[in-house]
């Protein structure tokens, strides 16, 4: 495959073939090593067959009499040392075994099936080859791309001679992306940062899975491209499906408990927990891209890294706020929104409440005073610059605009108060927030507490038509002022016409009427909210699952936005490009982004009929 545009591999010898293809860097060191090994075996044993009685024969003896002088011969006739048939029969399994496990990893990887389509002139990438086939891929800068390749490839070491080898090949996976210039431009600043650390290209080339990843991430993904540049390392779990499985919460939380017992300085343990979450987060994408997660198990696997990053930083700002004093009071943080749904996106904040309870002794308000001081720094922790900065970063943005009383309310409250507020002052909206309610780090004692304090409120034993009236124009005023201005109703995919807010609000006034009645609905997913209403029978399964089509494709959307432009937004792209980078990410074909937003538009009008239908009982 190789030969016809490299001269050092011609060659008519096996082992100095092997040798070549080594110096060359078509196949590891380690592999032409156990190659040349494992060859001169079986040629010997070979040889020492044929030898036995003169006869052109290549069958392994099988009598006991002709293995124990296959076994002497090989040892050589100076040689003291018993001959063991039975150890010489185990050594040729075993050569047989590493012999076939090379040859099926190098020769059906999917480089050399790319390489052996490739014209000489493909090949050797010369600079007019190259300039050619960038053209006839669709490179955008021709030029500029030939200022990469000629960056990667320039000089004899085997690094340079990896990278020629492996171009022509990449820039066609490349070019099957959405932007193939920014992928060169990632696969370069990638390729420098891991200098020649050995394994990098060594598993482009031998990897059935890395090489091809690695150009899709890089052409579709400025996200994942901006986090792997200030990341190279993670480039590694390309090759492996089980090092993009998402860490659970609790190998997370155990981690960041071993760097804070390790880094007392608090900017420190924060800027640790924080590199952690930013890890896991492109972990997550990655899987995502290859396929690995739906989306559910996305939103888990996000909310989990959050939740183990809110949790560092409470302990954090704890450690700060009573480094001169006594603890006086725990403090509880409670998810809310799709945060505690745990169906979150690449560019969720995190929607949040918080909750303390004084320690016995303690005045109530040095107990609130402390509170304030913790969760105010909690939230700095999270979100305030580092020295240095933590490059390519998504900042966890902490929104506690749903606490009683909304922005004019006390930032936190002590579990009596909230008692009293909810006895007193409560609103049916505020029963309705609290549908999503889960605690998400603090005191174990004071988030069961506060869940049996807001249960009844959330899941009451019946919702009042007054109640339900108010939930619908609450609804309706949402639609009427909180779509941004001059934007449209049906791509809009929060607010917009059968988009998330249409779903979640049917989904939640089914919880408030029926909760109580029916525990299946006692969830803070919107997903299982309706799974369990279709399994009382308050929902028809057919709408259920229109319903959770268009849910979970406008989520999907949204992630696309933010994976692609590395920025969030709510709205289904107009732009041709940016629509067909979303479709790639949704799971369409090249070309298929008309196809995606047929498919939006359709579920999303069949989801708003459902829910005018169930919600306004239209």
């Amino acid at each position: 495959m190789h030969g016809k545009s490299d001269e050092t591999l011609r060659c008519r010898d096996t082992t100095s073939a092997i040798a070549a293809l080594s110096a060359g860097g078509y196949i590891g060191r380690s592999d032409a090593a156990e190659f040349d090994r494992d060859y001169r075996y079986l040629r010997l044993l070979e040889h020492r067959i044929q030898l036995f009685q003169l006869r052109r024969t290549h069958l392994m003896p099988v009598k006991e009499a002709s293995l124990r002088a296959l076994a002497k011969a090989m040892l050589g006739p100076f040689s003291s040392e018993r001959p063991k048939p039975d150890a010489l029969a185990a050594a040729w399994r075993s050569t047989k075994r590493s012999v076939r496990e090379l040859h099926e990893r190098i020769f059906y990887r999917p480089l050399l099936n790319t390489a052996a389509a490739l014209s000489s002139e493909e090949a050797r990438l010369t600079p007019e080859a190259a300039q050619g086939r960038l053209a006839a891929l669709g490179y955008l800068d021709p030029s500029g791309a030939m200022r990469h390749i000629e960056a990667l490839t320039a000089g004899v070491s085997r690094r340079a001679a990896l990278q020629r080898q492996l171009l022509p090949i990449l820039l066609g996976w490349l070019a099957e992306g959405v932007d193939p210039d920014a992928g060169l431009l990632g696969f370069r600043r990638v390729s420098e940062a891991l200098g020649t650390t050995h394994w990098y290209l060594g598993m482009l080339r031998d990897s059935t899975a890395a090489a091809e990843r690695l150009c899709h991430v890089l052409s579709n993904s400025r996200l994942i491209a901006d986090l792997l540049e200030v990341s190279p390392e993670s480039v590694a779990w390309l090759g492996s499906d089980k090092d993009l499985v998402p860490v659970t919460f609790e190998a997370q939380w155990l981690e960041i408990v071993s760097k804070m017992s390790r880094h007392a300085e608090p900017e420190s343990a924060m800027r640790l927990i924080r590199l952690i979450r930013r890890r896991e987060i492109l972990r997550i994408a990655i899987a995502d891209s290859a396929g690995l997660l739906d989306q559910d198990q996305v939103g888990a696997a996000l909310a989990d890294t959050d939740r183990a990053a809110v949790l560092g930083a409470l302990r954090v700002a704890e450690t700060v706020v009573t480094a001169g004093e006594p603890l006086k009071t725990h403090v509880l943080v409670v998810a809310m929104g799709r945060q505690g749904g745990r169906e979150i996106g690449y560019g969720s904040d995190a929607d949040v409440i918080y909750v303390h309870r004084g320690l016995p002794g303690v005045p109530e308000e040095e107990a609130q005073q402390q509170a304030l001081q913790i969760v105010g720094r909690l939230s700095s922790l999270l979100t305030q610059p580092l020295k240095p900065a933590i490059l390519a970063e998504r900042v966890l943005m902490v929104d506690a605009d749903l606490r009683p009383e909304g922005k004019s309310g006390p930032m936190v409250r002590s579990l009596d108060s909230y008692a009293e507020y909810y006895r007193r002052w409560s609103l049916v909206w505020e029963a309705q927030a609290l549908l999503r309610a889960r605690p998400m780090a603090g005191d174990d004692e004071l988030a069961a507490d506060f869940v049996a304090l807001i249960d009844p409120l959330r899941y009451p034993e019946s919702l009042s038509e007054q109640d339900a009236r108010e939930v619908r124009r609450v609804k309706a005023r949402v639609e009427a002022e909180r779509l941004p201005r001059g934007a449209d109703p049906a791509r809009h995919l929060k607010l917009g016409r059968g988009g998330l807010s249409d779903v979640e609000w049917l989904a939640q006034l089914l919880q408030l009427q029926h909760a109580g009645e029916h525990p299946e609905l006692r969830t803070t997913s919107t997903v299982e909210a309706l799974e369990g209403a279709a399994a009382v029978g308050l929902l028809e399964a057919g709408d259920v699952e229109i319903l959770l089509r268009a849910w979970r494709l406008a989520s999907r959307i949204r992630s696309a936005n933010v994976i692609w432009t590395g920025r969030a937004s709510d709205v289904l792209p107009s732009s041709r490009r940016d629509l067909e980078a979303v479709a790639r990410w949704c799971g369409y074909g090249q070309g298929n982004a008309a196809a995606l937003e047929e498919d939006y538009l359709r579920l999303s009008r069949r989801a708003r009929s459902v829910f005018e239908r169930v919600f306004y009982g239209q």
